[in-house]
Formats: C-alpha cells, structure tokens, sequence
C-alpha cells in the first residue's frame, strides 16, 4: 500500500539533491540523553568537540565554488556566541558570495533559543532570517512530540508545540521545511502516531512540509547505550507507515548516511521516494552514533547508480523538489572503484 501511494504521487521518480553540510559546533548548551554528537561547554578542549568562526565556515562555502551543488545544510549545537547577529551575518555572507545557492539552515531548537536571547519574537525573528537570506528550514529538533517521553530523551530543549509554532510562522511567511521524527528507542507506536497526527494537523493549515524523515536512534556512544535498537525490518516498516498516515506530505524521505545504502535502497519499495543527496563527508552527526556510513560521501554517480540498481528513476532535485535533471538514461564511464550498493534484480515491488 505505501509503494501504491508512492507511485500514485511520485511515480517512479526516486529525487536525490547535490549538497554539502556545514555544522558550526558540537558545542551545546542542552543535554539530550540520545544525542552521540554534542559536547557540553566544560568539555570545549576534548579532542572531538569542535567550533568554527564564521571565516572558516565560509572557507567550506567556498571549497564548493567549483562544484555543481545546489544546496547548503547548516545545523548544529546551541552556543550562546551564535546568536541573531552572527547567523544574519553568516547569511547575507553567503549570499553575497554565491546568490543562487539555496541555504536550509537551523532548526527550531537553535531559532527558539536565538530569538530568545535576541529578545524577539518568532514572528519577527523569522522575518529577520529570511530577509538574511535563509531558503527553507531542515526537520531537525522534533525528535518526539510526547510530553512524557520528550521530557525523559530531552527535556530543556524546546518543546513539542514550539517546535511547530515556529515552523508554522515559517510556512505563514511563504517559506517551505521538512520534519522528522526520532523513532526507535523508548517510544511506544501510540507515541510515534500522535506525532505524525500533530504535524498532518499543522499540514492541513499552511501546506509547508515538504518532506518526513523518519531518523532511527542509534545508541553508541551516547547516554541511551542501553536501550537497544530497532531492526531494518523495523525500519522498513515505519517507512511504510509513514507514507501511508502521512497523506498530505508529498515527499517521504530515507537519510541514508544513517540506515546505509542498502537498507536505503529496499526502502524504496517501502514508499520512500527521496533518498537525499551526495552529502560529502561534512556531516558526523550520525557517524558519531554508529550509523553504517562512517563515511557519508557519495558521487552522484554513485546516487544513480544506486537508486537505477533497483528500478527506480533517479531525479536531480534542488531543495524544492524542482527537477535539475533526470539521470534516467545518463551514461557514466565504468567506475571500478564503486562499492556499497547490493545488486538487486529489477523487479516490480
């Protein structure tokens, strides 16, 4: 059923984009109990904690400036120094430098606690961002909408109705955004239900969601070691799910720097239609907590060949989902070097 009404909205288009993260800190002033990437401040000189100046960000900005990409992913932990100024600055930077390249930054957790040390609203908070020059907003920071398990996985960060509160102030200006959920860990199926409910409610009201994506916890290194994970077979199903309950979402898609490849690929006959993009190895968010790509990089060859491995059409999106290109018939020299896709047959799912 969700691979019908995949196909009934996507057809057998499978959209990946060209894009490349930056992530300013792993620095955080909140404590979330699954998080494997933060540091809190008293560990700033620990050998894997991390921040950048706004020159050294624009540095990764322009490392790109021979490159096809299309979109900039910025997210990262909540320090006090980078606050409204800094990101209006760190925007219209990037702007300036490159006009075309669309960011999609920050998520509600960073804005809510921005715009409170900035002493603005929401409203006006928002507005500010955009005229700096913010495109769309990543899904990141929903984690689980449940009060009860929310307060128990991370209770200071913002909660469940800020959260969308402030993508709903988005949506009213014009701009789009995605959403996730973090499923998997000590959440029974009601929880996971009442929160794709609450962000199909929100849907019906401004229409900005673009994308869901389901992201699984992963439980190295962090303070929920304990609880163990969930099984692909699981994941298959959630996927599924989530298309299927999610009618007004167009787009459901498999981040697969933390499923890997191959789990990826079978989700797309799951009713998963968008597999994100070439990545880089810029992001460790996942990485850091065990995900199968310790490494997230590919080529966009790589992307296609992967998505065509299965039967599915490959779709160059740009972060809108306008099409950059079909690589459907596109021809790529042998690359002998390509490893990590599994070689199904092309059948009908």
């Amino acid at each position: 059923m969700a691979n019908f009404i995949r196909e009934q909205k996507n057809g057998n288009y499978t959209y990946f984009n060209r894009n490349f993260h930056i992530e300013p800190t792993n620095l955080c002033v909140y404590d979330c109990k699954f998080c494997s990437y933060s540091r809190l401040i008293k560990q700033r000189s620990d050998a894997d904690a991390w921040t950048y100046s706004m020159e050294e960000m624009m540095d990764i900005v322009r490392k790109y400036d021979e490159k096809p990409v299309t979109e900039v992913h910025i997210v990262g932990g909540v320090l006090p120094q980078y606050d409204l100024k800094f990101y209006q600055e760190f925007f219209q930077k990037i702007k300036t430098h490159r006009p075309e390249l669309h960011i999609k930054a920050l998520t509600p957790v960073e804005y809510h606690y921005i715009f409170k040390k900035g002493k603005v609203s929401y409203v006006e908070g928002m507005r500010l961002m955009q005229e700096a020059g913010l495109d769309s907003m990543p899904g990141g920071g929903a984690e689980i909408f449940d009060p009860e398990i929310r307060n128990k996985i991370a209770a200071d960060k913002c909660t469940a109705e800020q959260w969308l509160e402030i993508h709903r102030v988005w949506h009213e200006l014009g701009g789009r955004s995605n959403a996730t959920i973090l499923y998997g860990h000590i959440e029974d199926y009601r929880h996971r239900i009442d929160h794709m409910e609450q962000l199909r409610q929100l849907q019906d009201k401004t229409g900005g969601f673009q994308t869901f994506i389901p992201l699984k916890f992963r439980n190295q290194a962090n303070q929920m070691s304990h609880v163990p994970e969930v099984t692909g077979v699981e994941d298959l199903r959630n996927y599924a799910i989530s298309r299927i309950y999610l009618d007004n979402f167009d787009h459901i898609k498999a981040y697969w720097p933390m499923i890997g490849r191959s789990l990826a690929q079978l989700a797309l006959a799951f009713g998963v239609d968008d597999i994100d993009g070439t990545i880089d190895d810029t992001t460790k968010i996942y990485s850091m907590a065990g995900a199968e790509e310790q490494t997230p990089v590919l080529t966009t060859q790589q992307l296609v060949e992967l998505i065509r491995r299965v039967g599915r059409q490959p779709i160059e999106r740009d972060t809108l989902y306008n099409i950059v290109q079909d690589f459907t018939d596109v021809e790529f020299a042998e690359d002998k070097q390509w490893r990590g896709y599994i070689d199904l047959p092309v059948v009908q799912p």
